[in-house]
């Protein structure tokens, strides 16, 4: 128990923690606030799953002691029961262990772009935006569009959004990279079978205590009207912000906003996320190549395929991990090819140890 939660440890950061909530000034500096509370609920359920445990073992261990006097069958059916609900508890925490990347616990920053092939790639970003936001709400991940770009028809050329929740980036690793769609297109009369194809950026949000130099002078500042819900106020004044970091050519845009100081202080937050990932990556050519394995969208360069037509079927050519429940699938029943994705990334790092 104390190697996988350190329980004791735990206890003295949550008094900690507590006692900054009850500083006068606690929430004139709203985002170190807001990073107070997040890992004080990281702590809190900790203790709580690490609470859990211990009952079901105290549980079993009881129920274990009766049968030994007792060969009741209800008492069997009740040890089972409370032995299943153990495993399941133990699994996910063991599952986590997975997770030993530099900034896996961290927020994730998402970015979809669709490939060539119009409406068509267009529509496709959109369900796979579709299936995200469900994915994560199943997770109690939560999830804030910042920035998109629509369609001339239907769904969106690019859309950013960020996923708030502890080993967000973690999870998301796995969906770095090109996604292949093949159906009956909706778009077209003639009912033609359609590949359309989408791609995954992924850069983890950087803490605000890591120093990264930014010169204003580096800056390229463009506002614009933003393009999303809002209501009339964000048609009407430039509250939006695209900030490009001229020494990198790094551009980030957001738009969630109605106050373009928010937007600004948003869009900065991404920048610095993404330069300390291209600081930490300086041998790769550019940042495409570490916020998502970026290769050309097309055929051959996938890491997943979803065919529905002339059969259905989800695969991920990395783990061969194949689905027939498409429609689960893109509902955001994910953790299958998660779970296949990070199993195999640790057997291929314990094989290198060889």
């Amino acid at each position: 128990m104390r190697c996988i939660f350190d329980v004791e440890k735990k206890k003295v950061n949550k008094v900690e923690f507590e006692k900054k909530t009850t500083e006068p000034n606690f929430w004139i500096d709203s985002v170190n606030a807001k990073a107070v509370q997040a890992e004080l609920k990281i702590i809190n359920n900790a203790l709580t799953i690490a609470s859990q445990i211990n009952t079901s073992i105290d549980d079993v261990d009881v129920l274990l002691q009766l049968l030994e006097s007792d060969k009741d069958a209800s008492l069997e059916t009740e040890l089972v029961s409370k032995f299943n609900q153990l495993k399941k508890i133990v699994d996910q925490e063991e599952f986590k262990l997975m997770f030993s990347g530099k900034y896996d616990r961290h927020n994730a920053i998402v970015t979809i772009h669709a490939g060539a092939g119009g409406t068509e790639s267009c529509d496709w970003a959109e369900m796979l935006l579709r299936m995200y936001m469900m994915w994560c709400e199943k997770k109690g991940f939560e999830v804030t569009i910042t920035d998109s770009m629509p369609g001339d028809e239907a769904g969106f050329k690019s859309v950013t959004f960020e996923v708030t929740g502890e080993y967000a980036y973690g999870y998301f690793r796995s969906e770095k990279g090109v996604h292949r769609l093949v159906r009956i297109s909706p778009f077209d009369s003639n009912k033609r079978r359609h590949t359309s194809f989408a791609s995954i950026e992924l850069i983890p949000e950087i803490e605000e205590d890591i120093e990264v130099d930014i010169r204003p002078e580096d800056l390229k500042v463009d506002t614009y009207r933003a393009s999303g819900a809002g209501g009339q106020h964000v048609n009407k004044t430039e509250s939006a912000i695209r900030i490009t970091h001229m020494p990198t050519g790094v551009i980030v845009a957001c738009q969630v906003e109605r106050s373009q100081i928010q937007n600004r202080a948003r869009a900065m937050k991404a920048l610095k996320s993404k330069l300390v990932a291209l600081k930490e990556e300086q041998h790769k050519e550019n940042i495409a190549e570490i916020a998502g394995e970026k290769k050309e969208m097309a055929w051959g360069s996938q890491i997943r395929s979803y065919v529905l037509h002339p059969y259905k079927m989800i695969k991920d050519l990395r783990s061969d991990l194949e689905r027939f429940d498409v429609d689960k699938v893109l509902g955001g029943d994910l953790d299958p090819y998660v779970t296949a994705y990070l199993k195999m990334e640790a057997e291929k790092k314990s094989n290198e140890k060889i």
